[in-house]
């Protein structure tokens, strides 16, 4: 199979002029966001050329030390984006939410690379990296959202929650419509998507794949998997996040402690 062709700093420079486009309309609108669009293109650019040149090393090293402590700066940066995004209070969610963010990646990590991909070493830098790099990158969007709209429904509507809380048996049961809602409005985009890869989309990992000389059979096996390992570690990590950060955002009574979120 034809081996991907290389793409020089010259053409790449030339594809970022792209950018003039949209950057045009939001001027033509007056839509305020040109600044945190060049500011968000230039950190991409930065951070890949970063990514791609310590990557080199930790891929030739492939020392598992190295890739935990990696693999864990992750979790915790993905962990406190997801508490300045929802605007909540990092003393009361780093742990819960760093927690979550770790089991579920060791669920998943261990499942689909020592079960599925069946890898004599787990913690091969190839692997290990990028898979946990797509399931926390994942979790990370899904996360905040349902994350915000939990605790920002049971600041809106305390009344409804205490009416529940009076009514109902536990905590657990009047908790129960705020969960419920904040699951569906995570995770509903990430299944509308799943449904329609491949008649609408294509996703990044199997093009990628098949660009770089893979049989488009092994690059869609892999996709599929990839997929259900995506979903399953962002489902695992909303669970557990709003399950563990109520266990330090309530009282004992059952009344949600003051300072939860951000001024």
């Amino acid at each position: 199979m034809k081996e991907v062709a290389d793409i020089g700093f010259d053409r790449l420079l030339l594809g970022l002029f792209l950018m003039l486009i949209p950057l045009m309309g939001f001027i033509y609108f007056k839509v305020k966001i040109v600044k945190e669009t060049v500011i968000s293109v230039l950190r991409m650019v930065i951070q890949l050329a970063l990514v791609a040149l310590y990557l080199e090393y930790i891929f030739k090293w492939n020392n598992v030390w190295l890739n935990v402590i990696w693999v864990a700066v992750m979790i915790v940066v993905g962990s406190f984006t997801t508490i300045k995004r929802a605007g909540l209070s990092y003393h009361y969610f780093a742990f819960p939410f760093i927690t979550s963010g770790l089991i579920s990646l060791l669920i998943v990590d261990a499942f689909f690379l020592g079960f599925v991909i069946q890898l004599d070493y787990v913690f091969d830098a190839r692997y290990f990296i990028p898979i946990s790099g797509m399931i926390l990158g994942n979790s990370l969007k899904h996360n905040i959202v349902g994350v915000s709209h939990y605790f920002s429904r049971l600041k809106k509507e305390q009344d409804l929650y205490y009416f529940l809380l009076i009514n109902s048996s536990s905590k657990k049961n009047s908790l129960a419509p705020f969960i419920r809602s904040a699951i569906k409005s995570a995770l509903n985009p990430m299944i509308a998507s799943m449904s329609v890869i491949g008649l609408i989309t294509l996703p990044g990992m199997m093009t990628g794949q098949i660009l770089g000389g893979s049989s488009p059979a092994i690059a869609i096996k892999y996709q599929i998997l990839i997929m259900i390992a995506v979903f399953v570690g962002c489902s695992i990590n909303l669970m557990l996040s709003i399950l563990m950060a109520n266990r330090f955002v309530f009282d004992s009574y059952g009344r949600m402690k003051v300072n939860l979120f951000k001024k």
